[in-house]
């Protein structure tokens, strides 16, 4: 094999990857809350900053696709699939500043890699922390939406109850739809529970702080964007997955409630 053989498939073996690496940066934002318009973009733009003459990017809620042309004609394909999803827009805007600062001035492979894994294992914001959120958050929704001081009392216990229930539900590995609808059931027991022992009055306005708690916001918000880029499936899909969550929620609440009889 001549010496021009050897170094044309390093160079190859290089963008390979190179190409690894990107998509390990598309991952992380399809993980954690972005709307597919930038995972695609963020992916054709290092492609390019790399060297690729051409990338076509395709990308939908479970999937990433990319196929690339090297400047020699070679074509590479890479897919990844995409198995868990939360929003975390720290992580995302992380990637985007990365994303910028190598399209200015690409760096190594190595550095690339380290960067990505930076934001992938860096510090996630406390447990204690994220908990006093989400107290925080249902008790204001539920004195917001008309309910009393002992109601939003009761609405941030039973927030605290349904966190630790999507935190522990989560080790099971539960699908999404059926995870929500649980924790949704065993939050409106909890409120019926804090109700008939003086804590709160109104089950219906605790129940609201809570809700709002599981409504995947993001995510219906997210579908409409892809749909008015253009991104038809990947809008559909998400706005479905975003319904059928938003029905297991009320399937949760309302079973409970009609089973127990309190309202």
């Amino acid at each position: 094999m001549s010496r021009e053989m050897i170094f044309s498939e390093n160079e190859y073996d290089r963008m390979n990857y190179l190409m690894t690496a990107i998509m390990d940066a598309g991952e992380l934002l399809a993980m954690h809350g972005a709307e597919v318009s930038r995972v695609e973009d963020t992916i054709t733009r290092l492609c390019k900053a790399y060297g690729f003459v051409r990338a076509d990017v395709f990308t939908i809620t479970s999937s990433i696709i990319v196929t690339a042309m090297l400047s020699d004609g070679r074509i590479m394909t890479q897919t990844r699939r995409i198995r868990t999803r939360t929003t975390d827009l720290e992580k995302v805007a992380k990637v985007n500043e990365l994303s910028r600062r190598i399209c200015a001035a690409p760096v190594g492979l190595e550095e690339l890699k380290a960067g990505l894994d930076g934001i992938k294992n860096g510090k996630r914001i406390s447990v204690s922390l994220e908990l006093a959120m989400h107290m925080m958050i249902a008790s204001s929704l539920s004195v917001f939406f008309g309910g009393t001081l002992m109601d939003g009392i009761a609405a941030a216990l039973s927030g605290a109850i349904l966190y630790a229930t999507l935190h522990g539900s989560a080790v099971l590995r539960l699908n999404t739809i059926i995870q929500n609808m649980f924790c949704s059931a065993v939050t409106a027991i909890s409120v019926l529970l804090l109700v008939r022992a003086g804590i709160g009055v109104q089950p219906d306005k605790i129940m609201i702080g809570d809700i709002m708690l599981v409504i995947p916001g993001l995510q219906l918000t997210n579908s409409l964007r892809d749909m008015i880029n253009g991104d038809m499936i990947s809008g559909l899909l998400n706005m479905s997955e975003a319904l059928l969550k938003a029905v297991a929620v009320a399937i949760g609440f309302a079973g409970v409630i009609i089973l127990g009889g309190a309202i």
